[in-house]
């Protein structure tokens, strides 16, 4: 098959980004042609609240270009435009509900707005996917028939060597942002004791924040973006990862930690609930709790044979989500589509 993916973002640390990246070495491998039209090969204004609507003119400029494709396949709302008018079955792939993530962002009336595009964006796909049971739940509720195909990662990460630097690690990897919980994120580091040393990669409108806070805390260690192989080394080095997220889908973060065997801390929301049981293989705690999140990290430092029975129930649910089944259900999609054109 020819296949184009549109995409906001190909690459980072990113959900969006690391998904794309899996699902394309997934489809190469089995022998497919993909072409990719995303931020980083294509124009956009590098500013909060313009990058998207940049995107969403600039790929649908370049998509005119792109000819005789069998599947056109979109991720997130901004890339739906360019989907649209494109030649080729469509797919368009939803990370998350897009109408709540833009109101979390920016607020209900731009919410409102981006509710209305996104209604028109959905009807424009021949098959819609999703990566968690909320957002199935929410886009079946509203009329549409939706697949549900979960994020996945590669096994071949846990080859990679572990990068311990501290004796008590944690870690948070993820964008800098609002959602993700940032705020909760630096009143977490705060918190902690001076022997507990908290690592934070990625990049986002919140960075400078986080910034400040390293001036203050000896203990609070901010690496910026990394490339995929040393935050995974990272993470497989650390003993807790902590996600304080407001949104999620199905993160790949959390399937990275899984898979490295290091112990989960996060939020009940969103594709969260599918990938944790509290207790078993990791806790789950309510947003915005810090003092939960502070007393939890201390447990399971000071608790190491509870942790371990966490990280080894985690690595069974993980193997679930590898990119061999996963990438599979996206080939059944992309063929039941082309099966009804013939």
């Amino acid at each position: 098959m020819k296949i184009l993916i549109i995409s906001p973002t190909q690459y980072g640390i990113g959900g969006i980004a690391q998904h794309v990246q899996g699902l394309t070495k997934f489809l190469k491998k089995n022998g497919h042609h993909v072409e990719i039209i995303s931020s980083e090969n294509t124009f956009t204004i590098p500013i909060k609240g313009l990058k998207n609507p940049s995107f969403m003119i600039s790929s649908l400029i370049k998509s005119k270009f792109k000819k005789d494709q069998d599947i056109v396949h979109a991720h997130n709302i901004p890339s739906a435009l360019a989907m649209k008018n494109t030649v080729g079955k469509k797919v368009l792939s939803l990370h998350g509900v897009f109408s709540q993530q833009i109101d979390q962002l920016h607020g209900k009336t731009t919410g409102d707005i981006s509710e209305k595009y996104e209604n028109n964006a959905l009807k424009w796909a021949d098959a819609i996917t999703v990566v968690s049971k909320e957002a199935f739940d929410h886009y079946t509720n509203l009329g549409y028939t939706v697949f549900q195909v979960p994020n996945a990662i590669d096994v071949s990460y846990l080859e990679i060597n572990a990068d311990r630097r501290y004796p008590k690690q944690v870690i948070f990897a993820g964008r800098l942002s609002r959602e993700k919980g940032t705020d909760s994120l630096m009143s977490i580091a705060q918190k902690l004791s001076n022997d507990i040393h908290l690592i934070i990669l990625g990049a986002g409108p919140e960075e400078q924040k986080i910034k400040d806070l390293t001036k203050t805390h000896k203990n609070i260690h901010f690496l910026g973006y990394q490339n995929k192989k040393e935050t995974i080394s990272l993470i497989c080095g650390s003993d807790i990862l902590i996600q304080p997220s407001l949104q999620e889908g199905i993160s790949s973060t959390l399937l990275e930690a899984m898979a490295c065997k290091t112990a989960i801390i996060a939020t009940n929301v969103g594709g969260n609930n599918e990938l944790i049981q509290n207790n078993v293989n990791g806790i789950v705690l309510e947003p915005n709790d810090v003092d939960s999140f502070t007393q939890q990290i201390s447990y399971l430092l000071n608790n190491e044979q509870f942790r371990q029975s966490l990280v080894e129930h985690a690595f069974k649910t993980v193997e679930k989500y590898d990119w061999n089944q996963i990438g599979n259900l996206y080939l059944s999609v992309y063929e039941s589509i082309l099966d009804k054109s013939k």
